[in-house]
């Protein structure tokens, strides 16, 4: 459903009373009854799961699948998928500045591309009554993938012509992939850069944001925005750069204080996170992440432009008992 998404933000910012939105989708297959394997592998379960999840919250957006793996497998990466868990990428598909330049940027649909489109199609059918996301990688988490997570951090010292050449060629993918979603009717994207984090500063402004912001440059208008995304531990030394990405919305981890994060960023640009995935909604107890949900919104909800989510993709079998607490707690904050 098209809608005007610079307007959807600005309502939420000005909301009394703030839905939540976190990054849910995979807990859907113990709705589903199916396992991580067959949701990725089908864009009807995918569809139905964005449903099932939309029917039963009261989230402020539907949001897609945060598999890192999918455009990674398009350019020659392996994949590895365990039971209960998110895929991963295992190897390397470049290993010098001569692989890079031969590196194919992969046509749209190619591999699971065009499944996780298809299933966005079918979702913004079913889904009308909010705003729904498509998720993608970021370019240097992509371009990290290519040349090895371990491994690239030393690239952008030893051989950083080879990690540009690389990133143009993601960025480029990335775009394209991008656009397709917005064709099959999404109203944004939620484009993840976490590996970005783990830069410092200076590399980071170089390796990641002017790439990111190619990305939303090209994609981005009233009716389709980027909500940005980095957990990573070093992003609130780099937030001039990243802001500078010109990205809606920001989306930031458990692993910095969303508090002090929210002092550095313009009061009339919309910040989420960041409830630990793996600690909370995972980890956790209903008890403990009311408590844990409770305490950043009293710290955070003072700036109007502040929404509650969690830090990052919540694990697939996250107990739902816990995930209804989350929800549970962002009323009962603004219920008091």
């Amino acid at each position: 459903m098209k809608r005007n998404m610079r307007k959807w933000l600005e309502q939420l910012k000005n909301a009394e009373t703030k839905k939540a939105l976190p990054i849910l989708s995979f807990p859907s297959i113990q709705l589903l009854g199916i396992t991580v394997e067959e949701l990725i592998s089908s864009s009807e379960f995918q569809a139905e799961g964005m449903k099932k999840i939309a029917d039963i919250t009261d989230a402020a957006a539907s949001v897609s699948l945060m598999d890192l793996s999918v455009e990674a497998e398009c350019f020659g990466s392996q994949i590895k998928v365990f039971d209960g868990e998110v895929p991963t990428v295992v190897g390397r598909v470049v290993n010098d500045l001569d692989e890079a330049e031969a590196l194919e940027i992969p046509p749209i649909g190619a591999c699971r591309t065009g499944l996780y489109i298809d299933a966005i199609k079918k979702a913004v059918e079913e889904i009308t009554d909010r705003p729904v996301f498509a998720g993608a990688i970021g370019p240097f988490s992509l371009a990290a993938r290519l040349l090895d997570v371990t491994e690239v951090m030393m690239d952008c010292y030893d051989e950083p012509e080879m990690v540009h050449t690389v990133l143009e060629k993601a960025t480029a993918f990335i775009i394209e992939y991008c656009k397709a979603y917005k064709a099959a009717g999404a109203n944004g994207i939620m484009l993840a850069e976490p590996v970005a984090g783990l830069l410092s500063p200076a590399l980071e402004s170089e390796f990641s944001s002017p790439y990111v912001k190619k990305i939303v440059d090209s994609v981005q208008d009233d009716n389709f925005i980027v909500i940005y995304h980095n957990c990573g531990d070093n992003t609130i030394a780099m937030i001039d750069s990243i802001l500078a990405t010109g990205s809606a919305a920001y989306h930031f981890g458990n692993s910095i204080d969303m508090a002090e994060m929210l002092s550095k960023i313009p009061s009339d640009t919309v910040v989420m996170g960041n409830i630990s995935p793996s600690a909370e909604f995972f980890g956790g107890t209903p008890e403990s992440i009311r408590n844990a949900t409770l305490d950043v919104m009293k710290k955070c909800c003072s700036s109007p432009n502040f929404v509650i989510s969690s830090g990052c993709d919540i694990p697939p079998l996250s107990p739902w008992d816990n995930i209804r607490a989350f929800f549970g707690a962002v009323e009962e904050y603004y219920d008091n």
